[in-house]
């Protein structure tokens, strides 16, 4: 079963540029993976501060697989000092 997910980041003010570089050097190697679907990095026009993630896998294995990737260690490892609030939602896709 395939897993949807939206991540939401709420940027610092001063952090929104960090956030768009730490956020957009995930999209390239995610998108490489095994078991990725679907994988892109959004920031509303209108809120600059707010950027999203939306990203499907084909499975738990493939999305642990991501959370196990180097890309994402240095994501984590890096975004908490640039990010103000970040949430997660799991999605049922329909149709």
């Amino acid at each position: 079963m395939t897993i949807t997910k939206r991540v939401t980041f709420i940027a610092k003010p001063d952090g929104i540029e960090k956030m768009k570089e730490l956020l957009s050097a995930m999209v390239i190697p995610s998108k490489a993976e095994d078991g990725c679907l679907f994988y892109e990095i959004v920031q509303y026009e209108n809120r600059l501060e707010k950027f999203m993630a939306i990203e499907t896998w084909r499975d738990d294995r493939a999305l642990d697989g991501h959370k196990a990737s180097e890309h994402y260690a240095i994501y984590k490892s890096s975004y908490a000092p640039y990010c103000l609030e970040k949430y997660t939602n799991e999605l049922t896709v329909l149709g």
